[in-house]
This record gives structure tokens, sequence and C-alpha cells, in this order.
């Protein structure tokens, strides 16, 4: 059986991106993105590169916020919102895979059924592949395929937790973070980190018996911001908004689109030129990771050196090194 042709789907999602022809060759060139295989990966290459001089066009938001923040349910709102005022939206859930089998949730057009039947909307849920390295890679050409598909919002879920906010942020135009109220000392709750890497924040679940409290939460955490971020530069606006009944969302788009016009076309191409060098690293470290796995020398020594590391008569330190001599004798 014959592996993806490249140029077929290339010519698919170009030709044809609003028929089930053109969703179908994205769906399997995100899938061919996502492979880990070496011919998958080599066709990945060829496609991509066939596809970049048609990207670029989109606007791109990460949105991050701790579980149960209800990023889901306002990427949905939000994109309905979206696709009613003339946009075509593609979403990319980055789900978490499990460091044992490998598994993920996989759960985001589940909680999206009304944008999932959008026709201008795609959602397309992927595993975070267990590496910061495989999220940049997949994520990053995935972007490309949704934008040569003529998609001009295109929106990144994160998970969340770890540092798949940094690896994110270095993709996107715009960051939003996500926050709640009443969850207590929400202010300690959010890592410093995150909210230098923001560009815009929202407390969710505006809405109900919550709403003055909501408000409350957004003053304190502009007070935060401005003492993290100081006062040069963009500031990041803290909006309240809610998911659930779509109260906010104008406003919050509104906070997007001046971010980007407050990069200018100069700043957005700085940034973007600066995010492909970051990509290019992040690649390169993905492919050794990948090599160093598929190493002939390292298999023939892997099951000895871990039981020495794993008995105390050897160092990680010593272990790490006699791989890499193993995989560079090869």
């Amino acid at each position: 059986m014959s592996g993806p042709d490249p140029e077929a789907l290339a010519t698919a999602i170009l030709d044809d991106p609003g028929t089930v022809r053109g969703r179908a060759a994205m769906s399997r060139a995100i899938t061919l993105m996502e492979s880990t295989r070496t011919d998958h990966r080599v066709a990945a290459r060829k496609l991509y590169a066939l596809l970049s001089p048609h990207a670029g066009g989109a606007v791109r938001v990460g949105i991050s916020g701790a579980p149960g923040a209800g990023k889901s349910t306002l990427i949905e709102s939000l994109g309905c919102t979206l696709t009613a005022a003339g946009h075509r939206v593609g979403v990319l859930a980055v789900d978490p895979s499990s460091s044992r089998t490998g598994g993920s949730v996989l759960g985001d057009k589940t909680r999206m059924p009304r944008l999932s039947g959008e026709p201008n909307a795609y959602i397309r849920p992927s595993p975070n592949a267990g590496t910061l390295g495989g999220v940049a890679r997949a994520t990053a050409q995935a972007i490309t395929v949704l934008e040569a598909a003529g998609f001009d919002v295109v929106i990144v879920e994160t998970v969340g937790v770890g540092q798949s906010e940094t690896t994110v942020a270095a993709m996107v135009d715009t960051f939003l973070l996500l926050t709640l109220s009443r969850t207590g000392d929400q202010l300690q709750g959010i890592k410093k980190g995150v909210i230098e890497l923001a560009d815009v924040i929202a407390v969710n679940k505006s809405d109900g018996e919550h709403l003055i409290e909501a408000g409350a939460t957004a003053r304190e955490l502009g007070g935060a911001v401005r003492l993290v971020r100081g006062r040069d530069g963009w500031v990041p606006p803290v909006l309240t908004c809610s998911g659930m009944t779509g109260a906010g969302l104008p406003e919050l788009w509104v906070a997007v689109s001046a971010h980007r016009d407050d990069l200018g076309s100069v700043g957005l191409a700085a940034k973007r030129a600066a995010q492909q060098i970051d990509l290019t690293w992040a690649l390169v470290r993905d492919e050794l990771d990948q090599r160093l796995r598929r190493s002939a020398g390292i298999s023939a020594i892997r099951d000895t050196i871990t039981a020495s590391v794993g008995d105390g008569r050897l160092s990680a330190a010593a272990a790490a090194d006699q791989l890499l001599a193993a995989y560079d004798a090869q």
C-alpha cells in the first residue's frame, strides 16, 4: 500500500477547501504531520513546503487556562460568534498524552457540538505527543494546513498544565489566559510566568450570582498585571466574559484585535519571524529525539545501561555519556 501523496493532499487542500474532499485532505494532512514514522515525517516536510507559501494570513490566538476554566465552552461560543460574522475558524486542541500508553483524551469535539456542526469551522483534537517538541512540530504545521485551506482565524487551545503554554505562545499572535473568580487566592494560583506570556486575560464564567465577584477578580488581576508587566508597551487588558451566555465575547475579540493593531504589520512580521527561528530549533530537537529512539547503537546497550543505573552501578551522568557515545559511533 502506497504512502501519503503530499502533492495530492496539497492540491485537495488548496483547490477544494470547503468540500468534503478538501476537509478529508486536511484531516489526513494533519494526521501525517503528527506521525512519528520516518517516511511520514519526510512526506510531512514536503507537504509543509508545498502549503507554506499559501499560509500566514490568519489571526492566530492561543487560549490557555487551568482545567475547569471553561476553555472549550468559551471557544465554542467565540467560534460560533466569529463564523456568524463571516469568519472561517479552525480550532486545534492540544490534549494531554499519557507518558505510559501514549493515549490522550481527545474530547474537544464532544465538548463543542455546536461549533462542530458549523460548515465554516473545523475542530482538530490532537495529542501532545508526550514532548514539547512534538507539540511544536505537529501544531505549527497544522496551523499552516488550516491557513492554506483558507481559515482566517486559528485558535490553539492548550492543556493548561506544564510548559505547553510557553510552546503554544511561541506560535500564535495573541495569547489569551482564562481564569475564574471564586477559586480562592486566585492571584496566587496563577503562575507569574503565564501572566508574563498573556496578551489578554479574561475572567470566565462571569454570569449569574458570580457576576460581581468576577468583576472584583478582574480588578485585582489588573493590578497584578500592571505590577508584573509595568506600564511600558502593551499592558494586557483584564476582561470578564461568559462562555455559557456569550456575554463579553465581542469585547474579548476587540481586545484581541487591539493587540494585533498594537503589534502593527512590522511587529507582527518580526514576531512571526522569531517564532519561525524558535520552531526551527524545536524541530531539530524533536528530530534528534526521534533519531536517538531509533538508533541501533543505543538499542544494543539500552537494557544493560538501564539495569546498571537501576541497581546503582552506574550514575545517570555516566549512563548518558555512554548512550551518546553509542549514538555518535554508529
